[in-house]
């Protein structure tokens, strides 16, 4: 559960736990199996548990004095991200080994841009009008759709250092 300290005095009497709650291993009493972290889409994961998934955090050897804690971790891990999935989603990798094996199928699955997901925001832009909505309704609804084209264009990203500025040109002019 925690990261624990015990000491004892010399007559075997006395014993004291401390519990750092910073610790990778730490679970709250209220995290559990069934708890939903998001409403939406899956995106990551909080709790201090995203080495789990991203692999800095490997299954120990069992005969490791840590692995039962990070099994237990893991579990509680992979739950959350099964919980975030649709059933068929869900039943298509239920038997993964854990969750960082998890995680790169769903990566491998669905990190690849899906074109007529990409045509079809991008139409939704070309007819967007104004209507009856304010302003702040108008670009409300813009917004989310320019996320949502950002998103799935996550791939085709620039992530070098652009020293000319023309990165900066390019995220402004979108």
């Amino acid at each position: 559960m925690a990261d624990t300290t015990a000491s004892s005095g010399q007559s075997g009497g006395s014993t004291s736990n401390t519990i750092n709650s910073n610790h990778l291993f730490y679970i709250h009493p209220s995290d559990n199996p069934g708890a939903m972290l998001v409403a939406v889409q899956f995106t990551g994961v909080v709790k201090n548990k995203l080495r789990f998934i991203n692999g800095d955090c490997p299954r120990p050897r069992s005969n490791d004095l840590s692995y039962k804690q990070w099994e237990r971790c893991d579990n509680i891990v992979t739950s959350w991200i099964l919980n975030s999935l649709s059933k068929e989603i869900a039943d298509s990798v239920e038997y993964v080994q854990d969750s960082a094996e998890l995680w790169k199928e769903l990566e491998d699955r669905y990190e690849q841009t899906n074109g007529a997901k990409l045509y079809q925001i991008q139409r939704e832009i070309n007819d967007l009008s104004q209507g009856s909505l304010d302003i702040t309704g108008y670009y409300t609804k813009l917004k989310k759709l320019w996320e949502e084209i950002s998103t799935l264009n996550a791939k085709a990203q620039c992530t070098c250092s652009c020293t000319c500025g023309a990165k900066a040109l390019t995220h402004k002019a979108e």
